[in-house]
């Protein structure tokens, strides 16, 4: 290969690349694959579910190298898993298509991976066979509508020495592992955090519909336990499907209250309902706020939850408050950034590393303008320096191929998965029982 000069880089730059590179030297090293890396990096996949999800997961997939698509598997066979496979051949992929999971598995002989994004209350299944076939597997969050088959799931994992990353997407994130390792872990810019903020807001929207022409047959539907084909399009809003917005939204954001924690919740309180939709169609509830309570080794700390469906005021977000700085940080990548207290320690020291920018030029009142006594006036912002232009999914998948490479730890293994639906199921039971709930440390063990 021929030797390419190298780019020119200054200090500031070579800070940033420092500080992503080096965002994940403070992470658990779980598990990574037994499997020794072959001479060649390709890999053989199947997708299973070409649905919503994912498509969202094979945009991200294409956009990374030696991933080879093998086959493709989905009950819509003549909507979703059509159009996933025409798009993948003209990509290049020679691939087969099935309809069903268990005939895929028994003709596939050379597939090294499955990616599984079909409904909550099939993960199990599917993950399962998958592992037993020999494979390993990314299975998208929720790992499952129910703890009983998310533990089986985990068993399943460790039975078989096979890999099984879940699909909490932020654990790799470069801006979260940058936040967690370099802002909280070694700088400790927010000093003890005694309250976390967070939401995800989402607009009214219609159920979902189809074009009648590709209407599944009601047989098919009945074979893999859905009703009807508007059971099978929204079965995120019933009970035994899914687990409603608080599973399908809530669980990426509560799960990072554990990780940047280091800490589990003790105990839960929830108010929730269907206010806004039909009952009929929405048995899970269309807005739920929770209250969480944690005990970290620096003291107690108090969350706040909510996810709304009926008006999308301030989108998603996290909010991470300590008595010496804030951090905000979102998914989506032009939000997010890192207030200092006026009592705290000066930041020059972590601006000059490069793990905060400076802080932009604040607002003040305008002269002669005198504030109340019972104003304060907001510290500045310093920018995160790390920026994600790549899709959300990709570096979650990109750590899982590697894993499977033998060259990285999984980001969320199977038994991270597990403790974060402990943790996230228990809301809608919370609601349900009017009451506050407590966590036992043994819930979250296998």
């Amino acid at each position: 290969m021929k030797q390419q000069s190298l780019p020119t880089i200054n200090r500031r730059d070579f800070m940033k690349v420092s500080a992503v590179a080096g965002a994940g030297l403070l992470m658990p090293t779980i598990i990574r694959s037994q499997t020794p890396a072959s001479s060649s990096d390709d890999l053989n996949i199947a997708l299973l579910g070409t649905g919503a999800q994912g498509q969202v997961l094979m945009d991200s997939m294409l956009k990374i190298p030696n991933i080879r698509f093998k086959a493709v598997c989905d009950i819509w066979t003549e909507y979703n898993r059509k159009r996933a496979a025409g798009i993948l051949k003209r990509y290049g992929h020679k691939l087969n298509q099935y309809e069903d999971y268990r005939e895929m598995l028994a003709k596939e002989k050379d597939l090294d991976a499955v990616i599984i994004a079909t409904p909550d209350f099939w993960h199990a299944r599917h993950t399962i066979a998958c592992l037993e076939a020999g494979l390993h597997v990314y299975c998208e969050k929720e790992m499952s509508n129910n703890l009983a088959d998310a533990r089986k799931m985990v068993l399943a994992a460790k039975r078989t020495g096979k890999l099984l990353q879940i699909g909490h997407q932020r654990r790799s994130n470069p801006r979260y592992r940058h936040c967690y390792s370099k802002l909280l872990q070694e700088a400790n810019l927010l000093g003890r955090i005694t309250t976390i903020n967070a939401q995800w807001n989402r607009a009214v929207q219609p159920d979902l519909g189809w074009p009648q022409k590709y209407t599944v047959p009601t047989s098919r539907l009945k074979k893999y336990d859905f009703d009807s084909m508007e059971q099978f399009r929204n079965w995120r809003w019933y009970k035994g499907l899914g687990g409603g917005a608080i599973v399908d939204l809530g669980s990426h954001q509560i799960d990072i209250f554990s990780w940047f924690l280091n800490a589990q919740p003790v105990s839960v309180v929830a108010t929730g309902g269907t206010d806004y939709y039909e009952k009929q169609t929405h048995e899970w509830y269309d807005t739920v706020m929770c209250f969480y309570e944690y005990q970290t080794n620096d003291g107690p700390v108090r969350a706040f939850y909510q996810t709304i469906t009926t008006n999308s005021s301030q989108g998603y977000f996290e909010n991470f408050m300590g008595d010496q700085g804030t951090l905000n940080i979102s998914e989506s990548a032009g939000r997010g950034g890192i207030y200092r207290e006026p009592s705290a320690p000066d930041w020059q020291k972590w601006v000059d590393m490069g793990y905060l920018d400076a802080p932009k030029e604040q607002k003040t009142a305008q002269p002669g303008v005198v504030l109340d006594v019972r104003e304060t006036v907001a510290p500045p912002k310093h920018e995160l320096p790390i920026v994600l232009n790549d899709p959300y999914h990709k570096p979650h998948l990109e750590n899982f191929f590697n894993a499977v490479r033998g060259k990285e730890a999984l980001n969320c293994p199977a038994e991270v998965g597990y403790e974060t639906a402990v943790a996230v199921l228990k809301v809608n039971e919370a609601v349900a029982t009017g009451k506050k709930l407590m966590f036992s440390n043994d819930e979250f063990k296998i």
